[in-house]
């Protein structure tokens, strides 16, 4: 019982002038430790977007790209993969996309084509978010994000490659 007392008394004593400012310096402290608030995402900033595995977004000002017509030899290729984009884009049933082939033989250029050439029929209609191999693993969250913006995206990961030891191509099931 005796202890008690001395316990409640404690308390009592810590509690009364000194224990405002100390608690009131400990949130200060806390404060200034604490990570600053995120900002809301904007996926209207941009039409191209960077993501990281943190969970930025990062807008692309310029996309580094050729004109559609520039591209020759791929007609039949571009012509497919252009209706079934733009059918996604009006929210049509569309097919999702893999291209493979050699280093250098235009894949990425493709995309990013077809990205500005359907903008430029209707403007900020797609947006184009790069996700970095290694940044796969966080692919359900940028989806989360993602799941009910108005806009329409396009999940572009350019050199995408596994060897045989390599299981993380399994977040891409």
């Amino acid at each position: 019982f005796s202890s008690r007392r001395r316990h409640t008394r404690y308390i009592g004593d810590w509690s009364s002038d000194c224990a405002l400012p100390i608690l009131t310096r400990i949130a200060d402290a806390l404060d200034r430790l604490a990570p600053a608030p995120a900002t809301p995402l904007d996926l209207n900033a941009a039409d191209a977007f960077v993501w990281h595995e943190g969970g930025r977004l990062d807008p692309v000002r310029s996309v580094n790209r050729v004109d559609i017509e520039l591209l020759r030899g791929i007609e039949r290729q571009r012509d497919i993969l252009v209706e079934n984009t733009r059918r996604f884009m009006r929210g049509l049933p569309a097919n999702n996309a893999l291209l493979w082939g050699a280093r250098g033989t235009g894949k990425s250029s493709l995309v990013k084509a077809i990205h500005g050439a359907l903008n430029a029929e209707t403007p900020h209609a797609l947006a184009l978010i790069e996700i970095h191999r290694e940044d796969i693993a966080s692919l359900p969250r940028l989806l989360a994000i993602l799941r009910d913006a108005k806009r329409r995206f396009i999940l572009f990961c350019d050199d995408l490659s596994f060897d045989g030891e390599d299981a993380s191509y399994k977040s891409l099931k």
